[in-house]
């Protein structure tokens, strides 16, 4: 294991990179913790988008998957999903940057997703269609739960 670290120490000690071993140890815990932010946002929309399915299907009758595509980019009941894609979009781009991750900027990130979370029934838009999901399929309920806990927790 020790030699593992090796070639990091003599690249730091060059001047190539500024990672000490903390920063690095604190580097992986970002990123493993940031894949798992995603895989819990993606599993969030995934429950949020099949309730609004239904809702959809409810009105207008069964969709196939091309249709469900079409509507998720396109219709307007469909849009507040938005959000939670674009999140997701932004968890991608940092984990895939050069450069390392702030602490500023994941700080930022894990309050601006806390933020967005908060279903209100007399909220905006996203607010009130995130609480009127939440009041109609129990597996988003858990699904927020789980990202709920998931953010409360240390890096």
């Amino acid at each position: 294991m020790q030699q593992l670290f090796k070639p990091l120490k003599a690249i730091v000690t060059r001047g190539w990179l500024t990672l000490t071993s903390n920063t690095l140890s604190q580097r992986i815990r970002q990123h493993q913790y940031l894949r798992d932010l995603r895989n819990k946002l993606l599993h969030l929309h995934k429950m949020l988008l099949e309730t609004e399915r239904i809702a959809y299907e409810q009105v207008s009758g069964r969709v196939s998957s091309g249709e469900l595509l079409q509507l998720v980019i396109a219709h307007e009941q469909f849009a507040w999903l938005h959000r939670i894609s674009e999140v997701v979009v932004q968890v991608d781009e940092m984990l895939e940057a050069d450069e390392p991750i702030s602490l500023e900027d994941f700080e930022k990130l894990i309050a601006d997703v806390r933020t967005l979370i908060v279903p209100l029934e007399t909220g905006n838009t996203f607010e009130r269609k995130y609480y009127n999901a939440l009041q109609r399929e129990p597996s988003a309920v858990l699904a927020h739960a789980e990202i709920s806990r998931f953010l409360m927790s240390k890096v």
